[in-house]
């Protein structure tokens, strides 16, 4: 792993399910990730996913590229734009790429990542710390 390697680009596809299914498993059962009329009432253009369910699609990249999970040590990102999951069976693309930014001599490698959905980044400054 070096400065400037790229990591294969990710696209995923977030669907009303998966949001439910997530609601069960992280027990955040806030309607703004289920109930469309819930969500346009208080101004969301439809339904949302979970700000961590966002940023857990965007570490697929990283643990994905490293093989083995356990090598990830720190992960962090700033929820700027939500996405916005239609009632679809295709749901939403979240378009994910990564690049390592900096390789430290005790063998820690930053990776900044950029998150996109509908061609606008969705996450603020998605970086996470991997050991070599």
């Amino acid at each position: 792993m070096n400065t400037g390697d790229e990591l294969p680009a990710l696209e995923v596809r977030i669907t009303r399910e998966q949001l439910v299914r997530y609601a069960g498993a992280a027990l955040d059962f806030n309607p703004i990730h289920w109930n469309e009329t819930f969500a346009k009432d208080v101004g969301l253009p439809d339904v949302i996913a979970h700000g961590m369910l966002t940023m857990a699609v965007a570490g697929r990249v990283v643990t994905d590229w490293l093989g083995d999970p356990a090598r990830l040590v720190d992960f962090s990102a700033r929820f700027t734009r939500p996405v916005v999951v239609p009632n679809t069976a295709e749901g939403a693309v979240v378009e994910i790429t990564g690049k390592v930014a900096d390789v430290k001599d005790d063998g820690i490698a930053r990776i900044d990542l950029v998150v996109k959905f509908d061609g606008k980044t969705v996450l603020g400054k998605p970086q996470a710390l991997v050991r070599r």
